[in-house]
């Protein structure tokens, strides 16, 4: 799996020009996975999101998590995160997960980051979405559950 981690002020997404989810401080994550993650790389994901320090302490040190803040997080599923440019000009997408295991995978990092008790937002998976935010910082991680980077 990947994830592009933003922290942001606030963020919202909209489908049709409906709101789907919106929030103020706290994590924008772009999430992908591949046809090979397993569970261990779900796990692999929501435990470094829920832990991740990337929020300043009273020494403006990054040294605290979404949960030490009251931060909200909205997922928003983002399958180009797989798109891969280094040939030709357009980016291939084979290594993107195919919908219909990417989608319960999905879910379930939602569901798993509920289980910590901070507010999730969503937005619609596989769905043409606008993703507006504010990023703080800017701090922007890249996690990959391959470690690769």
């Amino acid at each position: 799996m990947r994830a592009v981690v933003q922290r942001v002020q606030w963020a919202e997404v909209t489908v049709d020009e409906q709101v789907t989810g919106q929030i103020s401080k706290g994590y924008l994550v772009l999430l992908a996975s591949s046809d090979q993650d397993t569970e261990e790389d779900l796990k692999y994901m929501v435990e470094k999101t829920i832990h991740l320090r990337i929020f300043e302490d009273a020494e403006g040190k990054m040294n605290l998590s979404i949960k030490d803040v009251g931060g909200s997080i909205l997922v928003v599923s983002q399958f180009t995160l797989y798109g891969d440019a280094r040939k030709g000009r357009r980016p291939s997408f084979i290594k993107a997960g195919r919908p219909e295991k990417a989608e319960p995978l999905y879910h379930q990092y939602i569901s798993m980051l509920r289980e910590y008790n901070v507010p999730v937002e969503t937005g619609i998976f596989g769905a043409q979405m606008a993703v507006k935010l504010l990023n703080d910082g800017p701090v922007t991680i890249l996690l990959d559950s391959t470690k690769v980077f």
